[in-house]
Formats: C-alpha cells, structure tokens, sequence
C-alpha cells in the first residue's frame, strides 16, 4: 500500500452547523411565539452514593459516618415554565463545497491522485448516500440526544435560506427511524445537499426548528460545559455542572449538533452485533463507550483506508463512503515525517 507524500495536509469541515438556542412553547401554539430558555442555579444536598472502599463499606461505623456527611452541590438546569410543554430548538446548518479540494497540502503529487480519486468519486456515487443520511439525522431529530426521549409529539421544520429556492417542509420525526426511510421531500433536501457536496452548487444554508413535547414543567438539556480547571483550590462555592448558554438563552454546542448530524457509519466491523449507527471518525470512537470500533491492526480505520483511496488503490464502496463522510467532517491527516 502507498503511503501519502503529505506531511501538510487538512480539510476544512463542510457541514458547519451554528449553536442551537431553546425556547419554551405551547404545542399548539408552537409556531406563533416562544420564550427563549434561561438557565436556573440550584444549590442540593445529596446523598453519599458512589462506590466506598471495602474497609468503610464493611464497617457500619465507618459508613455511617461516611453517609452523615453532607454532598452539597451548586449545579445548573433548565426547565419549562408550568405553562409550556414543548421545547424548540432553532439552528442553521450550512452545507459547503470543495471536499476535492484540501485546505493545507504540501505535495503537489498527492495533490493530484487525490483530487482524482474524489472526482472519481463524485462522478460514480454523487455523494447521494451520504447526503441521505444526513437528511434522515435531521428530519428524525437525532441532533436533539437526551432532549428526544420520551416526546408525545417530536416534529422538524426545514426552510433552505438561499435566495430563489422555495423549499420550506415539515416533517414528523418518528417517521423516520432508520436510512431506509424516505419520501418526496426528504429525496429533494437530499439531491440538494448532494448537489452542493458535489461542487454543482456552491453552499446550502438551511434553517432548522425541532419541536419536541415533553410535558409542562420537563427538565430539558442543553450541552453541559467542560470544566478544565479541576483544581481544589478554592473549591467552595464553586458549581459541579455548568450548562452552555448564548446571551442568556440556554443552548447546544455547535459541536454537539453536528456530532449528531454526521451519525452516518454502519460500515464499521461489528455494526451487525451493535446494529447502531455511529458518529463519522477516523477511528471510529464512541466515547461514552470507551471503544474504538475501527482498529488499526484490522487495517479498518480511516487512515488506513484513506492512504489507499488518495494514492489510486481500490476499496470497496462501503469503505470508501466512509472515508468521504470523515473527509466532509475536516481535520488534520498529514503523514508524520
């Protein structure tokens, strides 16, 4: 197998999703007015209820002492109000074009085999198998995650923003439970996106609003902030968990929303035992489950695949719209010299 001459080498993502702002409704009043959601402080006192070392758990005095101690936390939530029931999120996602084109990239020669590989590509597959499930993800509402569980109604508008194009359609989320999955509309949101991914088309800005009816008073959940700053010091006082908010609106991290959208791999080895679908990665992490199902000594990963697909070499054609669903994805994947 060749390896690529390209020490310099990355790719700017094309699906650029925004952050996603929560709103509070009324289910039958959802597309009339809404409330942008704030985020509530709340100060608990829970319970000792993680796992103690045996010498404490085996000794009665030792763990009610233990139990006598205080857990207070100062954490974040967010909820409707007792006269909402329905939660909105709003977001746009911009589609690009130029996946055959490499941001960064110091060889003239893998330049030239790669773009042909990506034509080739293009000319054979469309990218209509990507850009479909792409589609699914989003009138399915897969980029709500926990927001999603446990809807009476669960409903997604998509209007397409570029200028001349009429395209503007609802579509009921529970509809579409898997990629097989698809009607007349979702078939022309597809040959859309496929068609920008394609290069006939230079971008495609969409706007997204989900419904989803959870019930007067619900909990919803926006992303949750990384705390990176660990430290003890000065620790009280000090929140456990801090919620993602834009101007005061709760909200989701872009970053999360296009996770979501790009849950498009069921090429992976073990997909048959798992039967789950998972997020495009080179090699192919899941990490709330702490595994990469994409190993690099089965020669499964992208990297792997990719050195074979830009340098001209032959996969199969599973494998090789996985390697376009990273490549839309962007990153750095320059061989280390």
């Amino acid at each position: 197998m060749s390896k690529i001459s390209a020490s310099v080498l990355a790719f700017e993502k094309k699906l650029v999703p925004s952050d996603g702002l929560m709103y509070g409704t009324i289910w039958e009043e959802r597309n009339k007015q809404s409330t942008p959601l704030e985020l509530k402080e709340k100060s608990v006192r829970g319970t000792i209820s993680n796992r103690l070392k045996k010498a404490i758990a085996d000794d009665p005095l030792k763990l009610d002492a233990e139990i006598k101690k205080a857990n207070l936390q100062r954490v974040d939530s967010c909820a409707l109000s007792p006269e909402q029931d329905t939660l909105k999120l709003n977001f746009t996602l911009k589609i690009l074009s130029g996946v055959e084109n490499p941001s960064a990239c110091n060889s003239a020669d893998f330049n030239q085999t790669y773009t042909q590989a990506v034509e080739n590509y293009i000319k054979e597959y469309g990218f209509t198998e990507l850009a479909n499930r792409y589609v699914i993800n989003l009138v399915s509402g897969r980029f709500l995650w926990r927001n999603r569980i446990g809807c009476e109604n669960l409903e997604v508008q998509i209007k397409v923003l570029n200028k001349e194009d009429g395209f503007d359609e609802i579509f009921d989320c529970f509809d579409y439970n898997n990629f097989d999955k698809s009607d007349a509309n979702t078939k022309k949101l597809t040959d859309k996106i496929a068609k920008t991914l394609s290069g006939e088309n230079g971008f495609l800005l969409l706007e997204i609003n989900a419904f989803a009816k959870v019930g007067k008073s619900q909990d919803v959940y926006p992303s949750e902030e990384l705390v990176l700053d660990k430290s003890n010091t000065d620790k009280k006082g000090k929140k456990s968990k801090i919620l993602f908010s834009v101007g005061n609106v709760a909200a989701m991290h872009s970053q999360k929303i296009g996770n979501a959208i790009r849950v498009v791999d069921t090429w992976y080895p073990k997909f048959e035992e798992t039967n789950k679908p998972i997020a495009a990665d080179p090699y192919g992490a899941v990490t709330n489950l702490g595994v990469a199902y994409r190993q690099a000594k089965e020669k499964q990963d992208f990297f792997n695949l990719f050195d074979k697909f830009a340098t001209g070499g032959e996969i199969n054609e599973n494998d090789k719209h996985f390697v376009m669903a990273v490549l839309v994805r962007g990153g750095v994947f320059g061989e280390k010299q």
